[in-house]
């Protein structure tokens, strides 16, 4: 019986651990050999993810300091299996005594119970946001990578509640120094006074990130089930708080009609280039060469002190309050998680598109040859 647990087909990502547990953990298969890696480069990315950077945040104290346990020799990557850990030091696993006779609402909680007849209630052991420490990490290794091929993944906050970035004041820059991620100064100072008055009502707020890759090159993806856009709708909805995902226009396209909806194509130079981007980048489920651009929707935080009704594991209907130490909004720290998750799927993309073509094997094969 498959678990869930794995995500990819060639560069392969497979997270461990719960929440309250011992450690958090991941095992990426498929990454090359000949890389250069070392914590350092991970911890970059978890270190934009761990809690208590703000007053938006859990105050959960965990330094979240990654350690590689395998798969790297004399500073790069052997060609074999690259796992990594970081370990629980800040659990408070009483917190959520109150919590295990009944299901909290917008949690997995119930689902859980349905599904194993059995659940982690200690902060949702592997329904937890914590469980994204392992697909950060993963994202990472896929990211230096990218990197190393020229491609770029960037990902910030779009919008928090009804708060929403005005594209005439975007600036990347400003999204690396707020703690709400959001790339327009005004934006997030409207947002930060939104969740103040969220937080004084003890209830909590969604948003919107906003993921750009850019430099991609032109036939990623596959035309039928496995489509680039098909596979970051699967990466992006199996983080856990994603309620929604579209690509270019998205849903807005559904208002509009082919004339305008359509991107026309020009020469430029010696290539063939889009002159709008309304489908994000992906045309059949591939890449077209133009920047991919998509969203993903983040529900309310869950977790609120506000009383919610709700029903015990006996069947009985009651009030609950829940206490400890919850996100008002997940979506700054989420941030790089979507980041991270698009880079697997491209990274794993990548690979799968070198065998889609002949001429590509051959130009492969003869090359060694000629070594």
């Amino acid at each position: 019986m498959a678990a869930g647990s794995t995500i990819g087909t060639i560069f392969k990502v497979t997270t461990w651990g719960e929440s309250h547990g011992k450690a958090i953990g991941v095992v990426v298969d498929g990454c090359p050999a000949g890389l250069s890696l070392c914590e350092a480069d991970v911890q970059k990315l978890l270190d934009r993810r761990k809690p208590g950077q703000s007053r938006f945040t859990t105050r959960r104290n965990e330094g979240d300091e990654v350690e590689i346990l395998s798969g790297i020799f004399e500073g790069k990557t052997t060609g074999t299996p690259v796992s990594m850990i970081v370990w629980n030091r800040d659990q408070r696993s009483k917190d959520y005594s109150v919590i295990a006779g009944c299901y909290r609402p917008g949690h997995a909680d119930f689902t859980f119970d349905e599904k194993y007849g059995f659940r982690d209630y200690r902060g949702g052991g592997r329904s937890s946001a914590r469980e994204t420490i392992g697909r950060v990490a993963a994202g990472a290794i896929a990211e230096k990578i990218l990197e190393q091929l020229g491609i770029s993944v960037t990902a910030y906050t779009k919008s928090i509640g009804p708060v929403e970035i005005d594209e005439s004041r975007f600036d990347l820059q400003e999204a690396k120094s707020n703690a709400l991620c959001m790339p327009d100064a005004k934006a997030a100072k409207e947002a930060a006074e939104y969740l103040e008055k969220r937080m004084a009502e003890c209830d909590s707020s969604g948003g919107v990130v906003e993921c750009v890759i850019s430099h991609l090159p032109t036939a990623l993806g596959e035309p039928v089930f496995d489509k680039l856009d098909a596979n970051l709708a699967k990466a992006m909805l199996s983080i856990g708080a994603v309620k929604g995902f579209e690509i270019g226009d998205g849903f807005s396209a559904a208002k509009s009609c082919g004339s305008l909806n359509n991107d026309a194509f020009r020469m430029d130079g010696a290539g063939i280039k889009k002159v709008t981007n309304h489908s994000g980048g992906v045309l059949g489920g591939i890449s077209d060469g133009s920047d991919v651009v998509f969203r993903a929707a983040f529900k309310p935080t869950p977790s609120i002190a506000k009383s919610q009704e709700t029903v015990s594991k006996n069947r009985e209907n009651m009030e609950l309050v829940i206490r400890g130490r919850h996100d008002p909004v997940v979506v700054p720290r989420a941030v790089v998680v979507v980041e991270a998750m698009a880079a697997i799927t491209i990274m794993d993309m990548l690979l799968l598109s070198m065998t889609s073509r002949m001429d590509w094997i051959q130009e492969f094969f003869n090359r060694r040859e000629k070594r």
